[in-house]
């Protein structure tokens, strides 16, 4: 086994609670199935949103399906100009046994074109 970080990004059309928290917990849905991640597998995950995302903590959202015990960070993403506006990302620490190139990074909705060099 070896410590590991998955990425993925979403994004939201407004910043509401509703509309994070659904995204957030789609997309640690879909990074933990993606790459076979069980709860016991997971060290920390970091979560960034951009400043016009002001609503809710991502990390409520993974609170909410049951990841409570799991270090959780939130922190804003850097302001650049032409960045992906309503943009939350995650960096998600794991143990694993898959070789770097065989984990699968997450982009859904306005962030699939983020890093389209990754395997999906």
């Amino acid at each position: 086994m070896a410590l590991r970080a998955v990425r993925g990004a979403t994004t939201v059309e407004v910043d509401t609670a509703e509309q994070v928290y659904s995204r957030i917990q789609a997309l640690l849905e879909q990074m933990l199935a993606r790459n076979a991640i069980h709860h016991d597998d997971l060290v920390s995950i970091l979560f960034t949103a951009t400043a016009d995302i002001t609503s809710a903590f991502p990390a409520t959202a993974a609170r909410a399906m049951g990841l409570g015990d799991v270090p959780l960070l939130c922190a804003q993403e850097l302001s650049i100009v032409g960045a992906q506006p309503l943009c939350l990302r995650v960096l998600m620490h794991v143990e694993s046994s898959a070789r770097r190139d065989e984990l699968h990074h997450v982009y859904l909705e306005g962030a699939r074109g983020l890093r389209d060099d990754l395997p999906q």
